[in-house]
Protein backbone atom coordinates (compact mmCIF):
# COMPACT_ATOMS: atom_id res chain seq x y z
CA UNK A 1 0.00 0.00 0.00
CA UNK A 2 1.88 3.03 -1.47
CA UNK A 3 2.13 5.77 1.27
CA UNK A 4 0.50 3.93 4.67
CA UNK A 5 3.39 2.74 6.94
CA UNK A 6 1.30 0.00 9.42
CA UNK A 7 4.43 0.94 11.94
CA UNK A 8 2.98 4.41 12.17
CA UNK A 9 1.19 5.50 15.53
CA UNK A 10 1.11 9.42 15.97
CA UNK A 11 -1.76 10.74 14.56
CA UNK A 12 -1.26 13.27 11.80
CA UNK A 13 -1.52 16.22 12.39
CA UNK A 14 -3.28 19.75 10.17
CA UNK A 15 -0.02 20.64 7.64
CA UNK A 16 1.16 16.84 7.49
CA UNK A 17 1.00 14.88 4.06
CA UNK A 18 -1.76 12.76 3.87
CA UNK A 19 -0.32 9.12 3.14
CA UNK A 20 -1.87 7.29 -0.26
CA UNK A 21 -3.66 4.50 -0.18
CA UNK A 22 -5.79 2.03 -2.16
CA UNK A 23 -9.02 0.43 -0.65
CA UNK A 24 -11.73 -1.99 -1.41
CA UNK A 25 -14.80 0.00 -1.46
CA UNK A 26 -18.54 -0.06 -1.91
CA UNK A 27 -19.80 2.56 -3.93
CA UNK A 28 -23.64 3.67 -4.60
CA UNK A 29 -23.59 -0.79 -3.74
CA UNK A 30 -21.52 -1.65 -5.93
CA UNK A 31 -17.58 -2.66 -5.33
CA UNK A 32 -14.76 -1.00 -6.83
CA UNK A 33 -11.52 0.34 -5.53
CA UNK A 34 -10.70 3.73 -4.23
CA UNK A 35 -7.37 4.96 -4.67
CA UNK A 36 -6.91 8.47 -2.71
CA UNK A 37 -4.18 9.84 -5.12
CA UNK A 38 -6.56 9.28 -8.05
CA UNK A 39 -9.55 11.12 -5.90
CA UNK A 40 -7.90 14.24 -4.72
CA UNK A 41 -6.39 15.25 -8.43
CA UNK A 42 -10.54 16.12 -8.92
CA UNK A 43 -11.57 17.06 -5.28
CA UNK A 44 -10.89 17.70 -1.64
CA UNK A 45 -12.01 14.58 0.14
CA UNK A 46 -13.13 14.18 3.97
CA UNK A 47 -11.99 11.06 5.18
CA UNK A 48 -14.58 9.88 7.88
CA UNK A 49 -13.16 6.69 10.15
CA UNK A 50 -15.48 5.12 11.79
CA UNK A 51 -15.08 2.22 14.65
CA UNK A 52 -17.29 -0.39 12.96
CA UNK A 53 -20.86 -1.19 10.53
CA UNK A 54 -23.88 -2.40 12.83
CA UNK A 55 -23.27 -0.10 15.18
CA UNK A 56 -26.12 2.57 15.99
CA UNK A 57 -23.29 6.14 15.76
CA UNK A 58 -21.85 4.79 13.16
CA UNK A 59 -24.89 4.49 11.05
CA UNK A 60 -25.82 7.69 11.98
CA UNK A 61 -22.69 9.37 10.87
CA UNK A 62 -23.04 8.03 7.80
CA UNK A 63 -26.34 8.68 6.98
CA UNK A 64 -25.96 12.01 8.13
CA UNK A 65 -23.20 12.15 5.47
CA UNK A 66 -25.61 11.21 2.69
CA UNK A 67 -28.29 13.08 3.57
CA UNK A 68 -26.18 16.29 3.10
CA UNK A 69 -24.14 15.20 0.11
CA UNK A 70 -25.45 18.39 -1.71
CA UNK A 71 -22.99 20.88 0.50
CA UNK A 72 -19.81 18.61 0.66
CA UNK A 73 -20.30 18.21 -3.39
CA UNK A 74 -20.94 22.08 -3.37
CA UNK A 75 -17.57 22.54 -1.63
CA UNK A 76 -15.88 19.93 -4.40
CA UNK A 77 -15.82 17.27 -1.46
CA UNK A 78 -15.95 14.19 -1.31
CA UNK A 79 -17.21 11.98 1.90
CA UNK A 80 -15.49 8.74 2.01
CA UNK A 81 -16.41 6.46 5.08
CA UNK A 82 -13.19 3.94 6.47
CA UNK A 83 -13.89 0.99 8.56
CA UNK A 84 -11.94 -2.27 9.42
CA UNK A 85 -14.81 -4.46 8.93
CA UNK A 86 -14.84 -6.77 5.82
CA UNK A 87 -16.31 -5.15 2.41
CA UNK A 88 -18.45 -8.47 2.67
CA UNK A 89 -19.92 -7.17 6.17
CA UNK A 90 -20.17 -3.40 4.48
CA UNK A 91 -21.77 -4.44 1.77
CA UNK A 92 -24.46 -5.75 3.97
CA UNK A 93 -24.63 -3.46 6.09
CA UNK A 94 -25.10 -0.92 3.47
CA UNK A 95 -28.04 -2.24 2.21
CA UNK A 96 -29.52 -2.24 5.18
CA UNK A 97 -29.14 1.66 5.71
CA UNK A 98 -28.34 2.76 2.33
CA UNK A 99 -27.75 3.10 -0.16
CA UNK A 100 -25.15 5.52 0.03
CA UNK A 101 -23.47 7.67 -3.00
CA UNK A 102 -20.07 7.87 -1.25
CA UNK A 103 -17.54 5.14 -1.03
CA UNK A 104 -17.57 3.10 1.87
CA UNK A 105 -13.97 1.37 2.30
CA UNK A 106 -12.98 -1.51 3.72
CA UNK A 107 -9.61 -0.98 5.67
CA UNK A 108 -9.76 -5.02 6.66
CA UNK A 109 -6.52 -6.60 4.99
CA UNK A 110 -3.77 -6.05 6.00
CA UNK A 111 -5.87 -5.38 9.23
CA UNK A 112 -6.48 -1.43 9.97
CA UNK A 113 -3.53 -0.97 7.73
CA UNK A 114 -4.66 2.73 6.57
CA UNK A 115 -5.82 3.85 10.15
CA UNK A 116 -2.80 2.56 11.86
CA UNK A 117 -1.27 4.92 8.95
CA UNK A 118 -3.49 7.80 9.87
CA UNK A 119 -2.51 7.32 13.68
CA UNK A 120 -6.50 6.36 14.41
CA UNK A 121 -5.89 2.51 15.24
CA UNK A 122 -7.53 1.49 18.45
CA UNK A 123 -5.46 -1.16 20.07
CA UNK A 124 -6.08 -1.22 23.59
CA UNK A 125 -10.08 -2.10 24.47
CA UNK A 126 -12.25 -1.17 24.26
CA UNK A 127 -12.87 -1.71 20.48
CA UNK A 128 -9.63 -2.80 20.28
CA UNK A 129 -8.61 -4.13 16.75
CA UNK A 130 -11.01 -0.98 15.47
CA UNK A 131 -10.44 2.92 14.27
CA UNK A 132 -11.27 5.64 16.90
CA UNK A 133 -13.85 7.86 15.26
CA UNK A 134 -12.23 10.14 13.30
CA UNK A 135 -12.22 13.05 10.64
CA UNK A 136 -9.56 14.64 8.51
CA UNK A 137 -10.38 16.94 5.65
CA UNK A 138 -7.65 16.55 2.99
CA UNK A 139 -7.02 19.46 0.11
CA UNK A 140 -6.49 18.55 -3.07
CA UNK A 141 -2.47 19.04 -2.88
CA UNK A 142 -2.75 15.98 -0.27
CA UNK A 143 -2.68 17.67 2.38
CA UNK A 144 -3.93 17.66 5.90
CA UNK A 145 -6.17 20.80 6.67
CA UNK A 146 -8.34 19.63 9.45
CA UNK A 147 -8.72 16.62 11.47
CA UNK A 148 -10.48 16.01 14.73
CA UNK A 149 -11.27 12.29 16.65
CA UNK A 150 -14.64 12.22 18.51
CA UNK A 151 -15.54 9.82 21.42
CA UNK A 152 -17.22 6.74 20.15
CA UNK A 153 -20.53 7.61 21.03
CA UNK A 154 -20.32 10.86 19.40
CA UNK A 155 -21.65 11.91 16.03
CA UNK A 156 -18.82 14.24 14.48
CA UNK A 157 -20.95 17.62 13.75
CA UNK A 158 -21.07 18.09 9.99
CA UNK A 159 -20.68 21.35 10.54
CA UNK A 160 -16.99 21.12 12.06
CA UNK A 161 -15.97 19.58 8.57
CA UNK A 162 -18.19 21.96 6.35
CA UNK A 163 -16.38 25.24 8.04
CA UNK A 164 -13.57 23.53 6.77
CA UNK A 165 -14.48 22.79 3.48
CA UNK A 166 -14.92 25.99 3.23
CA UNK A 167 -11.63 28.03 3.94
CA UNK A 168 -10.18 26.19 1.07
Amino acid sequence: MRGVSSEHSAILEVGDGAPDFELPALIGGVKKRFHLGEELERKNIVLAFYPSNWEPVSARQMSEYQSERDQFTAASAEVVGICVDSIMNTTEWEREIGPFDYPLCSDFWPHGEVSRGYGVFRSEQPLGGASQRAVFVIDRSAKIVFRKVYGMEQVPPLVETLEALHVR
